[in-house]
């Protein structure tokens, strides 16, 4: 709209004309979203996997660049739509204002004047004396709050006409009722005009520049035109996102959105969906991928050593989305908070009969360690896991601070970051389409603290049968039992030359690293003779007195001082390192348990 908005046009205003609009913003998106996916999966895909040569790198290089328009087209072009449908809907609510008040003032036979003033007729009123007499019509104009004529009848100095009454005549009745509804238009047209000069702004700012190729500084307004967007129509749909819901909930909150609803909130909020568990993982997948580009710009902009660390890990994330991998990757949740977080599913978890949900420890963060080594263990169970029973997916869960240094002694990180991965698991219970899906929690390293303070939670975590410890420094638990899900459930595999598994409790501590470290630990517990139960968080999960199901792994290479130290603590995911205990591990996620070689417990 142009000019200064009036009464008459906003009561003569149809709505519906921008939702059209909007409608067909929404075609040229959902095209261009098509187009970029054909680029991507098929035309890059196909030429990656068959050809290797500089040309070859050269045609891929303008493949990207085309699919980066079309992502940008995609992405300014559902702004405009979803603009469009937010300006439809804030101009209804004062446009049903106006209709009412326009009907009010018919029924009184007001009449409403262009500049939005009301005309009152006169109106026969007692007066002191009980007397009928004529009190004048007149007019009221919106926001003044005061009658532009007299109150009453006669001379406004004539005086009562009986001892205790005003020296006014009685008030037209309709003087009151009239600044009511003269108030009333105008502050339904005073709405109206901000809400249109608000949209205006943001509508005019998604206009692109001249020119076909998508620059840097292309993204960065993709950026500002979401954030705009978001401030401009998000109102209406930020206040609808269920956050403080359960998963269950924000599932059956999502299922009744129309298509329309789903797909503004995919555009102006990918933030917010692409974490909010209980929403399907192909849909948060969508919105984390939409919202991946905007945050590597947040974080680009951000500066220094800390910065720069998540943001190559972050660009090596988005360029594995545009690779083809096995099992397909879905990105379940992505961002920049803490050290980072990064949750993603080697195959679908929803559509999939066995899935699990891998949580790192010591030392973990969103980094090119991350990207490259930890995100492979989650594959590499997942395609073991497929050699078991193909409806298999694998999760890596980074979705809380693993600890960095010292603070790995300390259990607060495990109980900060329990409560979300519970949350997390309950989401992939109240998505997932089977009846009766096996679901398996996997904690490594410091991450099995979480997962067994997760697992210690009344009721357990959600939906999960089994339980598998890897690398555990313990569970701040004494028995396997005390997990949820039954000692039979619960297995462990602990290298011997793993030094994780053999920290000392927090008596023997001080003593084991003045002899040397994590070797000192050994050594120590031989020459005073103290046990073997007990380790740093509780009792060891691979000992007897604990309970659970110990498999075989491979022992690893020897503890020498700093000298391969931790490779025995890294490699019980990884087939080339470990065959044997990958193999355990797939056949636990993968439904066959049975299948599993066990190993004596210490």
């Amino acid at each position: 709209m142009t000019g200064t908005l009036t009464w008459q046009q906003l009561r003569d205003l149809k709505t519906s004309e921008f939702t059209q609009a909007g409608d067909k913003w929404h075609e040229v998106s959902g095209r261009s979203a098509s187009d970029r996916a054909r680029v991507d999966r098929a035309m890059s895909a196909k030429l990656r996997e068959t050809e290797e040569s500089d040309t070859a790198e050269a045609a891929l290089g303008r493949l990207r660049r085309l699919s980066r328009n079309f992502q940008y087209v995609h992405t300014e072009c559902g702004l405009v739509r979803t603009a469009l449908n937010g300006l439809a809907g804030d101009l209804a609510d004062p446009q049903r204002q106006l209709k009412q008040a326009l009907e009010d003032a018919a029924s009184l036979n007001f009449t409403v004047h262009e500049d939005g003033s009301v005309s009152y007729p006169a109106a026969e009123v007692e007066d002191a004396t009980g007397a009928k007499r004529d009190a004048l019509g007149g007019k009221a104009q919106g926001g003044s709050h005061l009658p532009l004529d007299p109150p009453g009848l006669g001379s406004p100095g004539q005086q009562p006409l009986h001892p205790g009454y005003s020296r006014f005549k009685p008030m037209n009745p309709n003087v009151e009722k009239a600044q009511d509804v003269a108030d009333r238009i105008a502050r339904a047209v005073r709405s109206a005009r901000e809400i249109d000069a608000r949209y205006a702004k943001t509508l005019n700012g998604l206009r692109a520049e001249k020119g076909l190729d998508v620059t840097a500084a292309t993204l960065k307004d993709v950026a500002r035109d979401t954030a705009d967007v978001r401030s401009t129509a998000g109102m209406h749909l930020a206040d609808g996102i269920p956050q403080d819901k359960d998963p269950a909930e924000r599932k059956k909150w999502w299922d009744g959105l129309t298509d329309e609803q789903r797909q503004e909130y995919l555009k102006v909020a990918p933030d917010l969906i692409g974490v909010l568990d209980g929403i399907p993982a192909v849909v948060r997948d969508e919105a984390n991928r939409n919202y991946l580009p905007v945050l590597i710009d947040e974080v680009a902009r951000q500066g220094g050593d800390e910065a720069k660390t998540k943001l190559d890990a972050l660009r090596m994330i988005q360029g594995k989305l545009n690779e083809s991998t096995h099992p397909p990757m879905f990105l379940l949740g992505i961002g920049d908070e803490g050290n980072g977080r990064a949750i993603v599913s080697y195959g679908n978890p929803d559509a999939s009969k066995h899935v699990a949900a891998y949580v790192p420890g010591f030392g973990t963060k969103l980094d090119d360690e991350f990207v490259k080594e930890t995100m492979g263990r989650a594959q590499d169970t997942a395609i073991g896991a497929q050699g078991v029973d193909p409806s298999s997916a694998s999760i890596i869960w980074l979705g809380y601070d693993a600890p960095q240094s010292a603070d790995v002694m300390s259990k607060g990180d495990a109980q900060r970051g329990a409560p979300a991965y519970n949350e997390f698991m309950a989401g992939l219970s109240a998505t997932n389409a089977d009846e009766d899906p096996h679901v398996t929690a996997i904690g490594h390293s410091y991450g099995s603290l979480t997962v067994g303070t997760a697992a210690k939670v009344s009721g357990g975590i959600p939906g999960v049968d089994d339980v598998i410890l890897l690398g555990s420094p313990g569970v701040d638990a004494q028995k396997a039992t005390e997990l949820g899900v039954g000692k039979e459930h619960v297995f462990v595999g602990a290298a011997d030359n793993d030094p994780v598994t053999h920290l000392p409790s927090k008596d023997e501590s001080a003593l084991g690293w003045v002899m040397g470290g994590p070797e000192g630990i050994r050594v120590g517990r031989d020459l005073f003779d103290i046990g073997n139960d007990d380790v740093y968080f509780g009792k060891d999960p691979a000992s007897e007195a604990f309970g659970a199901q110990r498999f075989q792994v491979d022992d690893g290479p020897r503890m020498v001082r700093d000298i391969g130290l931790f490779d025995a603590h890294s490699q019980y995911f990884t087939p080339t390192k470990d065959q044997e205990s990958a193999r355990n591990i797939a056949k636990i996620v993968g439904g066959s348990p049975e299948l599993i070689v066990r190993e004596k417990h210490r």
